[in-house]
């Protein structure tokens, strides 16, 4: 029989603890993570933390010997709201009800022929199913994972690459690299986040004024004297720089080491 579940409220936005904030209509509002059977609370902990990191927060219990809210917030720190939403279940069956989508996890393939897939490939596929229902994540227990009867309940099973003398996953690692690649796979068209400091591209006459500091203040040094033709040398360091391609706030402080350059060569000033 299934325990009186809790309804789950909208997503906290303090729960979302990456560099891009989530719309509500993001495909991972649609990912369930389900544990099946799990057995050490420190395991639960661990996931909430990995789904707290990549911004999925419905997560669904089966059957866990242990489950206590006070401590896995003790673990993973500001969970609670997260680990408030959980809802418990008595079989994997009924977890997963009113899903249309399963993938579940396994560290080998079985006997039984079926689909496998590595978590990267079948990432995008999740996020396109997203879009149709709720897709659940299943992972089974940790010293087992999954049984012959949990697999058949599932249209995909994700095989993370591991070696092969060591190839079972902590259950939070498992569940880290398959949430990874999702995230990764939801976020393929958005450029990385910039610096808190960035001040833009720096335009033509930006560099050309850090060039011109550069030649300058190694002028000022003696710094073209035997072999170092100042043409040469002048043009490799343009090269250099081009191919590092400078910021803005960059290209002024190469200007501004020309600069001091020319100000240290020249001594102290005159009181």
């Amino acid at each position: 029989m299934m325990t009186k579940l809790r309804k789950i409220p909208p997503i906290p936005k303090n729960l979302i603890e990456n560099n891009h904030n989530q719309m509500e209509h993001s495909p991972l509002n649609n990912i369930i993570i389900v544990l099946d059977n799990p057995k050490h609370l420190v395991n639960i902990a661990g996931v909430v933390r990995v789904m707290m990191n990549m911004g999925i927060s419905q997560l669904r219990l089966v059957n866990p010997s242990h489950f206590d809210i006070h401590r896995i917030d003790g673990i993973a720190h500001r969970s609670r709201q997260l680990a408030e939403t959980a809802q418990i279940y008595s079989t994997l069956t009924e977890a997963l009800a009113d899903t249309t989508f399963i993938v579940g996890t396994t560290a080998r393939p079985r006997t039984a022929q079926r689909n496998y897939s590595k978590p990267r490939a079948i990432a995008p596929i999740i996020i396109e199913k997203t879009g149709q229902g709720s897709v659940a994540l299943v992972f089974g227990k940790e010293d087992r994972g999954l049984t012959n009867e949990g697999l058949d309940l599932c249209h995909q099973l994700a095989i993370i690459p591991t070696a092969a003398e060591h190839p079972s996953l902590n259950l939070a690692q498992a569940c880290l690299v398959l949430c990874y690649e999702i995230q990764l796979a939801c976020q393929k068209d958005t450029p990385p986040p910039l610096g808190k400091r960035n001040a833009g591209p720096a335009n033509h006459k930006d560099l050309e004024e850090m060039h011109l500091a550069l030649k300058q203040g190694l002028h000022q040094i003696n710094f073209f004297k035997g072999d170092r033709q100042p043409g040469s040398v002048l043009r490799m360091l343009r090269t250099l720089l081009s191919r590092a391609e400078p910021d803005l706030r960059e290209t002024r402080l190469m200007r501004a080491i020309g600069f001091e350059m020319s100000k240290y060569s020249k001594g102290p000033e005159e009181p």
